[in-house]
């Protein structure tokens, strides 16, 4: 306590009765001091009333010292996180280098300038570490000390003083019940003793209070502007140092980055000029062009594609007889059929096309649906299409892929020539004299019975006209000529029908017996009447005009079989049901071969006998999985045990 400030100690003389307008006019802050030490331990009413004023100005003190150390407080954190926060931007910049950006290439002087960045933060990372720690000590720092020692000291006062006059009104009630005899000297003694004790101990308490309040009155003022003079301080040491440390050397600097940002939105404006201007090119577009579907009656379609990508439907069986259907992105790679899921960035595997076969079918009341089998023979996946024209340009794309046309050296040029069959479907031929001259390996047992006598020349071939062969419009058969069902009741006679479509043990004996049995998996393409069989002409000749047919019509729907080649005999299988569909006597087959150019087409012609006493003859025309070369082997094979069979017999009875 400062000698000013000591209470004048006069008042213990008893001399306590103050005037009220002196109590009023300590309410000024020149005579705070003078009042209080007036009223040191007299407790008069307007003693009181002065104390609580001082002791409410104490209390906000209290609260707004509080809320202003929050501010600042707020301000020093909020320095804090800027230095953390600098020195992790600093890191981010430097990190650009190292995120391996897929479309990063030409970020050099974007990377450039970032580590130049990084290095600036740097710097201003250690100027804003040196200003936070001024703030800690030249603001923060003084109004916790004001608020710890001061405030806290009148709070402690407060609580003495407090006691004191609680143990002085306790005295002063003893003192009061004393009687008015003078027997018990000694206890009055005591008592008298303990007043003026107590009354000394709230003097003292009192001063101690009196005065702590007084000088917070000018405490206040120091704390209040104490803080604020060393954050103006450190905010100007921060904002000198900085101008000191880059505005020379970053002029230069921000100048050459502010032109590359400006080069750079030039190119955004310009970019975006483009993209607004084919915005409205699309916009002009009209609607018929977002309409799928729109040519279903007469498609444009594209039939030697050998690549083929886009959106399909694919059928999923999720229970006995539920399916589901997924619409996904597929596309066609060498020769394999690949998927892609959304979200996936690569596709994968669905499908190997090579030697598949593809047909359009019905599919639960959908449009546009094929069905992709496998080469040996079973059900693969079935995809929908969106369109007609879609539909079929991907069931031509298969089928020139699974011809394996993508292997060659030019493999437009090779889907273009297998596919002229269909376009020369537009004018009739009317001669095979462009036609290659030389015979197929695979003709009949009667030319290559001829070719062991003699050899004919070349000049001597006569190929026949397109009419001596088959009869201007001749109807196509497009599916097998006898179903399973009247093929079977035919053979079976009287026998039992089964009701599960089965083929009997006994149905054909000869299977087991037979010393040639060879299977292969064959689409049936079309049969044809036709006038002769002297000529495998007649086979290139329906080969023709039946895939002619085909693409005119646009029928893509196939029958699948297992040809079953036999030494007695050429079966048709269903490959689900095993039952046959159809059976040709080995020796009923005059002609057979396969396509010179297309080499997985095969044909044959069967002589059967009509119920007039006459003969029809008929060529069949199929797509097999292998060489058609390898069934005209089998089937050579199989006419030449017939022969060995007969001479054998012919022996045996001689």
């Amino acid at each position: 306590m400062t000698k000013d400030m000591e209470p004048d100690c006069s008042i213990l003389s008893g001399k306590n009765d103050t005037p009220l307008q002196d109590v009023q006019d300590c309410r000024k802050p020149d005579r705070w001091l003078t009042a209080v030490m007036m009223k040191c331990w007299v407790t008069t009413p307007q003693t009181r009333s002065l104390l609580s004023v001082f002791e409410e100005d104490a209390g906000t003190l209290t609260d707004y010292t509080n809320q202003l150390l929050q501010a600042m407080q707020r301000v020093y954190g909020a320095q804090n996180e800027m230095c953390l926060a600098t020195q992790q931007l600093s890191k981010q910049l430097l990190a650009y280098e190292e995120q391996n950006f897929a479309l990063g290439k030409g970020d050099e002087e974007v990377i450039s300038t970032l580590h130049y960045f990084s290095k600036v933060v740097d710097e201003l990372n250690v100027l804003h570490t040196e200003l936070a720690k001024q703030l800690a000590d030249t603001m923060v720092l003084p109004i916790i000390r004001f608020r710890e020692k001061d405030l806290t000291e009148v709070s402690t006062l407060k609580d003495l003083f407090g006691l004191a006059s609680s143990e002085h009104d306790l005295s002063m009630a003893k003192y009061s019940r004393l009687p008015k005899k003078k027997e018990n000297e000694k206890v009055k003694t005591e008592i008298v003793k303990e007043v003026a004790a107590a009354r000394r101990k709230q003097h003292l308490s009192s001063l101690q209070y009196y005065c702590a309040l007084n000088a917070l009155q000018y405490r206040k003022r120091v704390a209040m502007m104490e803080p604020m003079l060393g954050f103006a301080h450190g905010q100007i040491n921060f904002f000198k140092k900085g101008a000191e440390m880059f505005s020379q050397s970053m002029d230069s600097f921000l100048s050459s980055v502010a032109d590359m940002v400006q080069s750079i939105q030039v190119e955004l404006e310009a970019e975006a000029e483009e993209m607004r201007a084919s915005q409205q090119e699309l916009l002009s577009l009209e609607e018929a062009v977002y309409t799928p579907d729109l040519d279903a009656a007469a498609p444009q379609i594209n039939r030697n594609l050998i690549q083929k990508a886009g959106y399909l439907n694919l059928r999923n069986k999720t229970g006995l007889v539920t399916t589901t259907w997924e619409r996904l992105y597929f596309f066609t790679q060498g020769g394999n059929l690949m998927c892609q899921p959304r979200g996936a960035v690569a596709g994968g595997l669905i499908q190997d096309l090579d030697n598949c076969s593809v047909m359009a079918v019905d599919c639960e009341d959908r449009r546009y649906c094929f069905q992709i089998t496998t080469p040996n023979g079973r059900a693969g996946i079935i995809l929908q299409a969106e369109s007609r024209k879609e539909n079929e340009e991907w069931i031509c794309a298969i089928n020139n892929i699974s011809r394996q046309i993508y292997l060659t050296d030019n493999p437009e040029a090779v889907a273009i020539k297998l596919n002229q069959t269909a376009l020369q479907a537009v004018t009739p031929i009317t001669s095979f004299a462009k036609k290659q001259e030389s015979p197929c390996p695979s003709q009949n047992m009667k030319s290559s019975e001829v070719e062991n006598d003699k050899i004919v020349p070349k000049a001597a071939v006569i190929i026949p006209e397109a009419e001596q062969l088959i009869a201007p419009g001749t109807p196509i058969q497009f599916d097998i000529v006898l179903p399973a069902t009247e093929f079977l009741d035919q053979n079976r006679g009287s026998r039992r029908i089964n009701p599960f479509g089965e083929t009997e043990d006994e149905t054909f004996p000869e299977t087991e017996d037979s010393l040639l049995q060879q299977m292969f998996i064959v689409r049936f393409l079309g049969s044809m009447a036709v006038k002769t069989d002297n000529t495998t002409e007649v086979i290139y000749e329906a080969m023709r005009q039946v895939l002619a047919a085909r693409a005119i019509h646009n029928i893509f729907r196939m029958t699948e079989s297992h040809l079953m080649v036999t030494s007695q005999a050429l079966r048709l299988i269903d490959p689900q049901t095993q039952v046959t569909r159809a059976n040709f006597e080995l020796t009923s087959v005059t002609q057979f071969a396969a396509h010179q150019e297309n080499k997985r087409l095969v044909g044959f012609v069967v002589r059967m006998p009509e119920s007039t006493g006459g003969e029809s003859l008929s060529t069949y025309v199929f797509e097999s999985n292998s060489e058609g070369e390898k069934i005209c082997y089998a089937i050579n094979l199989g006419k030449e045990i017939i022969e060995v069979q007969k001479a054998h017999h012919l022996v045996s009875e001689c």
